[in-house]
């Protein structure tokens, strides 16, 4: 995958105008989500999370948040190589691993839906700062198994602006 699509995406979310409650009960969604998806789908969250006496169903509020485990970067190397994904390798379409110079490399996988999510993102931080469709911007980020390049390339382009990537 090169490019997350050729459409620009327009700089303003909803998000970033909802009012405290509507965010609040987002953000309280999302997370009840995610608390879903790393128990049925990663045994040391959901391990961790029994040891805990914490079921996803627990989280009802943000405050719950307080209840879960801490996920540690020796967990992912603990768990080399694919032991913390939550999607099945069928649908990772990207994976980047750290150079592992303290032992097993860190992996992480995204899916097509995780890239487009990341340009977005970039797209709103780069609008964030004042920047437009028609500006150049230099990207020193390394495009290798490190994340940063790509996702900042795929955002500067999304936004519309020329990048220059070294």
């Amino acid at each position: 995958m090169t490019q997350t699509s050729n459409a620009v995406f327009h700089p303003v979310s909803a998000p970033d105008y909802l009012p405290k409650d509507k965010l609040e009960l987002l953000q309280l969604q999302r997370l009840q989500e995610m608390v879903q998806r790393a128990y049925s789908h990663v045994k040391l969250h959901r391990s961790r999370m029994d040891e805990r006496g914490v079921q996803p169903q627990d989280i009802t509020s943000l405050d719950a948040i307080r209840a879960l485990p801490f996920t540690y970067k020796d967990d992912l190397r603990d768990t080399y190589p694919f032991g913390m994904f939550a999607s099945p390798m069928d649908e990772v379409v990207r994976v980047h691993a750290s150079s592992g110079t303290t032992g097993k490399p860190t992996v992480v996988a995204y899916t097509e839906a995780d890239v487009a999510v990341w340009a977005e993102v970039m797209v709103r931080t780069f609008a964030s700062c004042g920047l437009h469709r028609g500006d150049i911007i230099q990207n020193a980020y390394g495009y290798g198994l490190f994340t940063g390049g790509l996702g900042a390339h795929y955002g500067a382009e999304n936004l519309g602006a020329t990048v220059i990537p070294i």
